[in-house]
């Protein structure tokens, strides 16, 4: 679970330190407070995009850490040992987030350095955040689909990587078989002019590596005379009476007298020594050097011929000698292609066929495996609607091929098969009796996608291990026994994880295990949202003011009291 969160210099919150427990959470205040900016630095922490804007005015950059304490049997641990991250299930595990104002993000886990990818593969498996409008995406179809393989991971899961492995091998086939089968006069024109590219590079018999090598040997055959003379004079200089005879004859006078004082003369005549041994292999080999200089006007004429030609293949080609090579290869697979066209497509279409066979009998496995968790997902939806005082509704996940005019005939009919299958899925309900399942879409109100939405988090919350579930406004659009619904179930579901609401509902808060008040003040002229941990006089307080507005009679006091006695009974029952 999520224990502790500080937050430093993001929009209005200038510092936030708060310590948070087990069960369900209720972040409360007025509107405008800055309620969303506790949810918004959690998404932060999950990975989220930041950017200088979320920066408190004035500041040079916006810090964010929490701490959290997980089982050792957690699958982020396992995540973490995968990324490389050191790790101890023994402690807890921090993240922090800093955004600077040139817009660079730096996240850190356990104090090791991680990318945004990283941070986010963690996050997802420590947060789920539900925004404002997140219920929205429950209107598009695109979006059912995706819940559906979510929900039926365990048997879907398997089936849709089968599939996809074959789809991905069937693109490759097809795009090729394609390519080869649209091949025009212009292509069979360039296998022309292939050929004498291949000819042309093939003539040269090139090596790779071979340009720099001559182009150090043009160099060496070019100064070939001043080579020669410089390096005779330098060996000159050295065998001659300045240079290794004077060292002989100071080594033999300094021998002379090294008995005569052997501490003080017998250091300077080992370095002489060993100068005179040094120089003299430098000697031998210069005069060995000098032998090798090659003074060869024919063989230079060779090189740069050589030179050239390789230089007009660049022109051509590529950039260098490799280039040139990477080129021959390129087009000698193309031309290979070109010439034995009509074996390589008979080939290609042999293996197309083959695998749409296989792809559209793993799409229908699919298919089949999804028909059967589309209808337990229907099931299971409309039991947590029954809890959430939707239970006349009738709820159906509508699967439907994806047909298209200019898809794969397949059994009489023409089917696009995608990335994820051939198959469409829809969410239609019906929300009273007698009346014709239709799409989402064409009849939910903004309640009934807000409770929607939260039976599938809770279904999922079942499924999943992620230990925090945030909730921003999940009871927008509802009232009266719905709103209490809302607040049951949302009890409900911290017993098996750690959930935060943000509400303005006092028939949510009062189911809170803890609340916060969330509250605007301004210090020294400055605007900064201030966190606090409520009491039990503290949350009657606040109850009395979203029962009431703004002003607090002894009537809103005393229901505020009676709401949060008959909530603790009611928590009880559950």
């Amino acid at each position: 679970m999520l224990v502790h969160l500080s937050i430093r210099n993001l929009a209005v919150v200038e510092s936030v330190d708060v310590t948070f427990h087990a069960g369900f959470h209720v972040l409360s205040g007025e509107t405008g407070a800055g309620k969303s900016i506790i949810i918004d630095a959690l998404g932060l922490i999950a990975g989220g995009r930041g950017s200088a804007d979320l920066i408190r005015y004035g500041c040079e950059r916006a810090e964010m850490e929490a701490s959290f304490d997980l089982p050792s049997n957690h699958s982020v641990w396992t995540t973490l040992m995968k990324l490389g991250i050191i790790a101890n299930s023994d402690e807890s595990l921090i993240i922090r987030r800093e955004i600077s104002m040139q817009g660079k993000s730096t996240a850190r886990i356990n104090g090791q350095l991680v990318n945004l990818s990283m941070l986010r593969e963690v996050g997802e498996g420590l947060i789920n955040l539900h925004g404002q409008h997140e219920h929205q995406s429950l209107l598009s179809p695109d979006r059912h689909l995706e819940l559906l393989d979510a929900y039926g991971a365990d048997t879907i899961g398997p089936a849709k990587a089968k599939y996809q492995d074959t789809y991905a091998s069937f693109v490759k086939v097809n795009k090729e078989w394609n390519e080869l089968r649209s091949t025009s006069q212009q292509a069979l024109q360039m296998l022309d002019l292939y050929r004498f590219q291949l000819e042309e590079i093939a003539a040269a018999g090139l090596k790779s590596g071979e340009d720099e090598f001559l182009a150090e040997e043009k160099v060496k055959l070019s100064h070939s005379e001043k080579m020669m003379d410089s390096v005779s004079q330098a060996y000159e200089y050295l065998y001659g009476n300045q240079g290794l005879e004077a060292i002989a004859k100071a080594v033999s006078r300094l021998g002379d007298v090294s008995n005569y004082d052997s501490k003080g003369i017998a250091p300077l005549l080992e370095q002489l020594q060993s100068a005179y041994y040094q120089l003299e292999d430098a000697a031998f080999s210069l005069r060995a050097y000098r032998e090798h200089i090659e003074f060869n006007p024919e063989r230079l004429e060779e090189v740069e011929e050589r030179l050239d030609l390789i230089s007009s293949l660049r022109r051509k080609y590529g950039d260098n000698v490799e280039g040139i090579l990477q080129y021959y290869e390129k087009i000698r697979h193309e031309s290979d292609m070109l010439e034995n066209k009509d074996e390589l497509l008979e080939k290609l279409e042999s293996r197309r066929e083959e695998l749409l066979d296989e792809l559209m009998n793993d799409a229908f496995k699919l298919s089949a495996v999804r028909k059967v968790k589309a209808e337990e997902l229907a099931v299971q939806i409309e039991q947590e609607l029954k809890d959430l005082q939707m239970g006349r509704t009738s709820l159906q996940v509508k699967l439907s091929l994806n047909e298209d005019a200019h898809g794969i005939e397949w059994d009489g009919k023409k089917l696009r098969p995608g990335k994820n299958g051939i198959d469409n899925a829809e969410f239609l309900i019906s929300p009273n009796p007698g009346e014709p399942l239709r799409p989402l879409s064409k009849i939910a109100s903004g309640g009934e996608l807000s409770r929607m939405m939260l039976a599938l988090k809770s279904i999922f919350a079942r499924h999943d291990e992620v230990p925090v579930l945030i909730f921003d406004e999940v009871d927008t659009g509802v009232s009266g026994r719905a709103a209490q619904s809302i607040a049951e179930k949302l009890y409900r579901l911290s017993s098996t994880c750690q959930v935060f609401s943000i509400t303005h509902l006092p028939q949510v808060a009062c189911m809170a295990d803890q609340q916060y008040l969330i509250e605007k003040i301004i210090e020294a002229g400055r605007t900064m949202t201030r966190v606090e941990s409520l009491d039990e006089d503290g949350r009657v307080k606040e109850l009395a003011r979203m029962l009431g507005g703004v002003e607090i009679t002894e009537k809103t006091l005393h229901h505020a009291q009676e709401m949060i006695g008959l909530a603790k009974a009611q928590k009880d029952a559950i």
